[in-house]
């Protein structure tokens, strides 16, 4: 397969990545690689397969199947090292209508301990090459309200711009209604941001789950938004400059 072929069946498409890519489980590496694929499984964001023969750990068989419309037949394995074993942690299609796949296996993400794309780890899923992250300072007036009440208000707002979402506007903690927000225990993380905290929102005697959000210590190329937080605009009213934006349709909605 030369460098620019591109495989696509069905929603599945499949490139090559030219990123050295290494796994890691139970302090052991499990396949180490300059042959990866990205393979777009779903429209969000793309899944990694990496070729049976750069495989360190034991690769062993289940003896069980799954079936997929588009990828065909799989064969799902164990992920064996010396430190243990990922029960049907990886997925072989031997006999795939899509012939890039043919030689390679997927590895249940969460099932592996580290994933380096050269030497960086990465985390939460593949970043898409064709997705973007900009953030840009801007001087706009950022109102956010919720059944009446206002919740933020500033003229300093940072806008977070990524591939495929509505605009983010993050904004200084000083300019928030701290006394509406509640801590929560909730975290998710991001390939391109980091880890994120939460709080939940109490606004008229209503509990509005993690609808705020803070990266207190994002990765490196996202940290003009550090210790700033951010509204889903899917769930509030939104105001730029006095208007009163549309509320985006997205997979947070």
């Amino acid at each position: 397969m030369t460098d620019n072929v591109t495989a696509a069946r069905g929603r599945v498409r499949v490139e090559p990545c030219a990123k050295r890519i290494r796994v890691y489980r139970d302090n052991e590496l499990v396949a180490d690689t300059l042959g990866a694929l990205y393979v777009w499984e779903s429209p969000h964001y793309p899944t990694y397969y990496l070729p049976a023969a750069d495989f360190h750990a034991r690769l062993r068989p289940t003896g069980v199947t799954e079936h997929s419309p588009s990828r065909g037949e799989a064969e799902v394995l164990d992920v064996v090292t010396g430190g243990g074993t990922a029960a049907g942690a990886a997925r072989r299609y031997p006999d795939s209508p899509i012939e890039a796949l043919r030689g390679a296996v997927r590895l249940e993400w969460q099932a592996m301990d580290e994933w380096m794309e050269e030497d960086e780890p990465v985390y939460t899923h593949p970043r898409d090459p064709y997705s973007r992250v900009d953030i840009l300072a801007s001087g706009r007036h950022v109102r956010v309200e919720l059944d009446g009440v206002t919740l933020a208000d500033s003229h300093s707002p940072r806008i977070l711009f990524e591939t495929g979402l509505p605009p983010r506007y993050y904004l200084p903690i000083s300019d928030l209604r701290m006394d509406l927000l509640r801590p929560s225990q909730t975290s998710t993380h991001c390939p391109y941001k980091g880890t994120a905290g939460y709080w939940t929102l109490e606004v008229n005697g209503k509990r509005y789950e993690d609808y705020v959000w803070i990266y207190r210590l994002p990765l490196p190329e996202s940290q003009k938004i550090a210790g700033l937080a951010c509204f889903y605009n899917e769930h509030v009213d939104l105001y730029v400059d006095g208007a009163l934006q549309e509320r985006p349709r997205s997979p947070f909605s």
